[in-house]
């Protein structure tokens, strides 16, 4: 049930950048990424999202409760990109990313708590050694030397938030919690800082690179999910 995959190895699946003959911007390959190959289009999420059986409060108890030891610690991805950045347009972006990231992540933590204990399932050994290792290739995309890997980092997961909010909302509902308004930064400032943020070649690609190895840290996430919730079985 490993989650982790190498932050050395480019993701299995490459948005496209091309459209017929014209080049998409950076930044709109950008959001092309995260909307093709981000939580969204994971089975499981969907799974979780529309399921009603008898188990699906003890799954989405799982899922609050491993993403809280993913995201709910502080200094995050967002706030270790922001301690490196140098000031400018980027480093404004980072820091308003940054206050509106900690709101989802006390949500996080509040909801944790709410939904109870972490479900008995077995394998935990294993669980945590993946979610350290996943904790890890974080805060080395966040703290890269490349210019625009921490960028592309931060951009896809204030992307990628969106789908596990409505999963963070499904698990309030059930346990009779109100869920915040978000305030992540909305798609038009993404697009502004990404064109900002990489205006060379070498720039784009690593944006494009830290871009898809988070993505790929929370695909590995839903796939340590839907293993553990088979492990589990009807027990």
């Amino acid at each position: 049930m490993a989650i982790n995959r190498s932050v050395g190895q480019q993701g299995s699946r490459q948005s496209a950048t091309l459209t017929g003959a014209r080049q998409v911007s950076v930044a709109d390959a950008q959001l092309a990424r995260v909307a093709g190959d981000g939580s969204a289009r994971h089975n499981y999420l969907n799974s979780l999202l529309e399921a009603s059986g008898r188990h699906s409060g003890r799954d989405l108890a799982d899922a609050v409760h491993l993403l809280c030891n993913l995201h709910g610690r502080y200094p995050g991805l967002i706030e270790l990109a922001l301690q490196r950045c140098p000031k400018g347009a980027v480093n404004e972006w980072l820091a308003r990313a940054s206050d509106a990231f900690e709101r989802e992540r006390l949500y996080v933590v509040r909801l944790t708590s709410a939904v109870g204990p972490m479900p008995s399932t077995p394998g935990a050994a294993e669980t945590e050694a993946s979610l350290v290792a996943a904790r890890h290739a974080l805060e080395t995309l966040a703290m890269s030397e490349r210019d625009g890997c921490a960028l592309g980092a931060a951009t896809a997961l204030v992307g990628d938030w969106w789908p596990i909010r409505r999963l963070l909302d499904r698990a309030a509902t059930r346990v009779g919690i109100e869920s915040p308004a978000p305030s992540l930064p909305d798609e038009a400032s993404v697009l502004a800082v990404i064109e900002q943020g990489a205006p060379t070649p070498a720039s784009a690609r690593a944006l494009g690179f830290g871009g898809e190895q988070l993505l790929l840290q929370h695909r590995a996430l839903l796939d340590l999910l839907e293993a553990r919730a088979e492990a589990r079985g009807e027990y």
